[in-house]
Parts: structure tokens; C-alpha cells; sequence
């Protein structure tokens, strides 16, 4: 493997913006923001240097390593602090660091009347740097830092105004959940070391067929604990809509282009475990389709903005989930669908900040109602991102989604019958929840209260908007156009060769875009001929009820999982109070009253000390006579 000392600064870069602007405190509100910004674009500067380098070398080449220091050394085993950039590492950084970049320079505008700016850009350089940490990891063990590092950085993300409680609480659910799932990943290293005697890729991939498939599976379900948590999948999904409480910009850097994709790139990169265990595989497309789904009927309720799009992020990275678990046939489509969803929807959510900017940070879309015509940029922006979610031919996820929707069907009997099924569904709901969103947006009549006065955003807000919606449109093509990304992926996957296909590529894409076309209508039929009141209507059916309660996550984890754990604690707390508090205060207590007693015998007086002599004396003779 090739060796680059340059790697480092990738991380280094936004990791020091983070330290200075920390430490600098007040002193750097005026140029905090400007410093943030440069940090990240400086990272992408590297990565398309390290690109630029990758392509110049032959495919087996590619791939370059860099130990920054012997981390770890017990006995035989051994942990170096080392970065690892290949082809599917580079794509993450570009993406982290790409628009991470648009979202700085968006923030810039949109936090200018925040008296914390500086702060907010210091979270965001933090969680960069951990974010990249996470990608270029050459072991679990160095991902697993990364991974803590993003969980911290969202946590005080999320909770950026944490001075309203409901938003402190968004972030509090978020970490613990979080750590559930982070407990998945630990326990995964842990057998990977009683196993394998190792924790790197290269070593866990070279041993693959040595180890057992009991432990291998084992690895697999706890990688595919994590990546539940953190990537917002069932049955870890329900802290991703109460996070929209952060910053907009928040929500589009963690929630739409890069912390939820971690659990995908989790599986991914840890392909090599995942094809020698069929169980925990099988596992991944389960999880996968249950949440596109999942995601995707509560998005056919929400009233505000930004649960409707988180939503819709939850089902959208339960397509890539899904697509990730069907194999090497699959992977490199997951990636793909990853990549163009980053722009899509990272503007879509910018572009949800921009009516929230325009309409006195209101939410609710049934106080919206023809943004479009005081707000033409955005809608176009948020248009395009629309029309590329929807799978429209020729914008960006009608190449990577249908992608899925095909590898599904091509699974193979009943099993692909089910998975295409739920794939095509899952458009369709989608196609329905999106309209939705437009309709009720940007057309209709005005529904928002007098003091509303909508507007454009400036240039620094829009224009990063605009750069991502020309992603929405392209990307899809420039990633497909001759298998690009497939064959860049190729080398770090198993080859699977030719596969059945049960359906026809233009059979599939009809399909899907038969169901779009569908949820469009019925969306169209619903909002746009009918009279869009601004309070939500109390009768409505049970269903819609549910699904306005996110399908009853909240109560079911109440129930399944923290009153019994509330009540579990409560005995522990018991048994800690009676038995072992208990057994060292009788220990005191014995200790207490002891000394009490013998208290009493200590009068002072010599005479008496004298007495007690004599006393113990002559029944020591007596029990020695006694005795002989």
C-alpha cells in the first residue's frame, strides 16, 4: 500500500478551526465564521488533490495509508492511530467535506443574528473533523473514535439552543439512543479481538475465512446494531425527527448528508463480514425495508417541514440500507443512492431553512401556502431536489433508486417479489409525501398569518442551494455513465459476476415511475383541488393519527423498553440499598455499638484499671487449675 504523509491533513485542518475558535472565545466572534468556512474548503481542497492523485495511479495502487502513531501494544497485539484513503473512503470525504463546505457558507447568513455564531462554527468544524476521522479510520477501533466524535459534535449540535427545554431534551434522546446503538459497535470489536486477534479491515478481511460463521454473524447483527443508531433505523429511528429542534444547517449537515450515512458506510466497508454471514445479512435488507417504509408513511403526515424531510431521510437511507444488505451486487448502488442523496436532500433541508428564514421561523406548512411566487430561487432549488427524490428521469435519483428497486427485484424467488414490492411502494408513498410537501409550500393560496412577510433569501443562503440542485440534476448521470462508480468500487468488493434478472431494466423503470405518477395524483387530488386549512383537522382517521405519532415509536419504546428499565433500576437501587448498604452499615453499626460497650470500661481511674488486672488474673490461675 502506497503511504502519504498528507492524509492527516484532511482531519487536522477543521479539527484545528474547532480548537481555535474554542479557545479564542469571545475575541473571535467577528471573524469566527470566516475562519470555520476556510477550514472545511481547505479539507476539500485535499481531497480533490488526493483524488486527483488516485486517478494517476493503477486501480491496485490506489489506495494509500498513513500511521500517525503506535496507538495501542499488548503482547502480540497491536493498534496503530492510521488513516486509510481508498476508493470508497474518498467519496465520503468529498461528500463530508463538499457540502459541509456549502453548508458553512450557507450558515454564515443564516446564523448572522445569533450571538453564539462562533460557537455554532466551532460544532460544526468539530463534527467534521470527527465525521472524517470516522471515514478514514484504518480499524474499527480508530472508527470507533470518529463515531463517539460525531455523536458528541450532534449532541451539542442539536442542543445548540439548548435554552429551550424541548430542545435540550432533542439532544439528550438523540446521544442516549445513539449510545444504544454505539454499544452495537463496541461489542462488534470485542468479538472481532476474542476471535480474530485483530481489529483492522485488512486483518479481519485476510482471516474472513478462517473465522467461524457463528462468529462472523455475531459481528454482523452488532454492526448492524450500530448502524441502526445511528443511521436512524428500526428500531433505533425515533430520535432523527425530534433532531430537526437544531439549527437548520444542523439538520442538513448531519441528518441528510453525512452522520446518518455512517451506518451505511459501517456496513459497506465491513462487506467482507457481511458476505461470509448470510443470517446477519439477511438481517440488513430486513431492517432496511421495514424502515423505507416506516419513514416514508410518517412523512405522509407531518405537518412541519422539517419532520416531513427527516422522514423522508429515514426512508431514504433504509433504500440504501437495503441495498447495502443484498450483497456485492448491491453495494456499490447503496453508495451511489448515498452520494446523490447527499445533494438532494442536504438542499432540500437548506432550501426548508430558507422558507423558515422568509416566514418568521414558522414551520408549519399549512401556514405556507405560494411561497413561490416571493420566493422563486427557492422553490426552483427545492423543485429540483424534489423532482430528483421523486426518481424523475433525468435528475439524479432515478439512477441511484431505481438501481435498488432492480437489485431488489433480481434477488432472487419470493424473496425478490417482496423486496421490489416494498421498494416500489416505498417510491410511491414517497412520490405522495413529496408533493405534499410542494403543494402545500410553494402553491395554493397564502395561509400564513399578516405579520408573515415572505422573502428571498440573500445571496449566501441561495447560492449554496443552488450549487446542490445542480448536483440533483447531474450527479445520478455523471455516477452511472458507464458504470463510473460501479468499476471505482469494484476493487473492494468480492466479484459476484451475472445475475438472473427477473425484470428488465425499462420494466423496472416504468414500474417506478408508474407509482410516482400515482402518488402524485392522489397528492394532487387531496391538497391541490381542495381547501388547505391552516389548523390540522381533529377527524381524521386512526391511521392518520398514528402516523402523526411517528407509527407509535415513542410509546412503544416507552413501554418495551424504559418503564421496565425505570423499574429494573428501581430494584437495583433497592437491593443496592438493602443489601449492600445494608450489609456495610450493619458492619458500621456492629463497629458503634461495640466500641459503646467497651466505652463504658474506660472510667479513668487507675484503681479500677488495677481491679479488672486482679480480676482477669486470678481467673486466668483459676482456669489454668481447672484445666491441670
Amino acid at each position: 500500500m502506497t503511504t502519504s504523509n498528507s492524509l492527516v491533513y484532511l482531519i487536522a485542518l477543521p479539527l484545528l478551526g474547532a480548537t481555535i475558535l474554542l479557545l479564542a472565545g469571545r475575541r473571535a466572534d467577528k471573524w469566527g465564521h470566516i475562519l470555520g468556512t476556510l477550514m472545511p474548503a481547505s479539507s476539500f481542497a485535499v481531497g480533490l488533490y488526493q483524488l486527483s492523485l488516485m486517478l494517476g495511479r493503477s486501480t491496485e495502487e490506489r489506495p494509500v495509508g498513513q500511521k500517525l502513531f503506535e496507538w495501542i501494544s499488548v503482547g502480540s497485539f497491536k493498534v496503530d492511530a492510521g488513516l486509510l484513503l481508498d476508493q470508497l473512503s474518498i467519496c465520503f470525504v468529498l461528500l463530508i467535506t463538499g457540502v459541509g463546505t456549502l453548508i458553512h457558507i450557507y450558515s454564515i447568513s443564516y446564523m448572522s443574528h445569533d450571538k453564539d455564531r462562533r460557537r455554532f462554527f466551532a460544532y460544526l468544524n468539530l463534527f467534521i473533523a470527527a465525521m472524517l476521522l470516522l471515514v478514514l479510520g484504518d480499524s474499527y477501533l480508530n472508527l470507533y473514535v470518529g463515531w463517539e466524535g460525531v455523536g458528541l459534535a450532534s449532541y451539542l449540535l442539536i442542543g445548540f439552543w439548548n435554552q429551550k427545554p424541548a430542545y435540550a431534551t432533542a439532544s439528550k434522546k438523540a446521544f442516549v439512543m445513539n449510545r444504544v446503538g454505539d454499544m452495537g459497535l463496541s461489542f462488534a470489536i470485542m468479538i472481532a479481538f476474542a476471535t480474530v486477534g485483530t481489529v483492522s479491515f485488512a486483518g479481519i478481511k485476510e482471516q474472513a475465512e478462517q473465522t467461524s460463521t457463528a462468529a462472523l454473524t455475531a459481528m454482523g447483527i452488532m454492526l448492524l446494531v450500530a448502524a441502526t443508531g445511528k443511521s436512524a433505523q428500526f428500531p433505533l429511528q425515533a430520535w432523527l425527527g425530534d433532531a430537526m429542534a437544531g439549527p437548520t444547517p444542523v439538520s442538513a449537515l448531519i441528518h441528510a448528508a453525512t452522520m446518518v450515512t455512517a451506518g451505511v458506510y459501517l456496513i459497506t466497508r465491513s462487506n467482507f463480514i457481511f458476505d461470509a454471514a448470510p443470517t446477519a445479512q439477511l438481517l440488513v435488507v430486513i431492517v432496511g425495508a421495514i424502515t423505507l417504509l416506516f419513514g416514508a408513511l410518517i412523512g405522509t403526515a407531518k405537518d412541519d417541514i422539517k419532520k416531513a424531510l427527516a422522514a423522508s431521510t429515514m426512508s431514504q437511507i433504509g433504500y440504501m440500507i437495503l441495498g447495502a444488505g443484498l450483497g456485492p451486487v448491491g453495494y456499490a448502488f447503496a453508495i451511489m443512492h448515498l452520494l446523490t442523496h447527499g445533494f438532494f436532500k442536504a438542499g432540500m433541508f437548506l432550501g426548508a431553512g430558507s422558507v423558515m428564514h422568509g416566514m418568521n421561523d414558522e414551520v408549519n406548512m399549512r401556514k405556507y401556502g405560494a411561497l413561490r411566487k416571493f420566493m422563486p430561487i427557492t422553490f426552483i432549488t427545492f423543485g429540483l431536489g424534489y423532482l430528483a427524490i421523486l426518481g424523475v428521469p433525468p435528475f439524479a435519483g432515478f439512477y441511484s433508486k431505481d438501481m435498488i428497486i432492480e437489485t431488489a427485484f433480481n434477488a432472487g424467488g419470493i424473496k425478490g417479489i417482496i423486496l421490489g414490492s416494498v421498494t416500489l411502494l416505498g417510491a410511491g408513498i414517497t412520490a405522495f409525501y413529496m408533493t405534499r410537501v410542494m403543494i402545500l409550500t410553494f402553491t395554493g393560496k397564502a395561509r400564513w398569518d399578516e405579520e408573515a412577510h415572505p422573502h428571498e433569501s440573500p445571496l449566501l443562503m441561495w447560492l449554496p442551494m443552488a450549487i446542490l440542485a445542480l448536483g440533483s440534476v447531474s450527479s445520478g448521470y455523471l455516477l452511472s455513465r458507464g458504470d463510473a462508480l460501479v468499476n471505482w468500487l469494484a476493487p473492494l468488493f468480492e466479484q459476484h459476476g451475472e445475475h438472473e434478472e427477473l425484470l428488465a431494466p425499462i420494466v423496472v423503470s416504468a414500474m417506478a415511475l408508474g407509482m410516482v405518477a400515482l402518488g402524485v395524483a392522489i397528492a394532487f387530488l387531496k391538497y391541490s383541488r381542495q381547501e388547505v386549512v391552516a389548523v390540522a383537522p381533529e377527524n381524521v382517521s386512526v391511521f392518520t393519527k398514528i402516523a402523526r405519532q411517528d407509527l407509535m415509536q415513542d410509546r412503544f419504546n416507552e413501554v418495551l423498553f424504559m418503564r421496565p428499565g425505570a423499574q429494573l433500576t428501581q430494584v437495583l437501587v433497592k437491593t443496592d440499598e438493602v443489601i449492600i448498604d445494608g450489609a456495610v452499615r450493619g458492619v458500621g453499626q456492629f463497629a458503634m455499638n461495640s466500641s459503646s460497650l467497651l466505652r463504658g470500661v474506660q472510667s479513668g481511674f487507675v484503681r479500677s484499671y488495677a481491679a479488672l488486672i486482679f480480676v482477669g488474673a486470678a481467673l486466668l490461675i483459676g482456669a489454668i487449675w481447672v484445666v491441670v
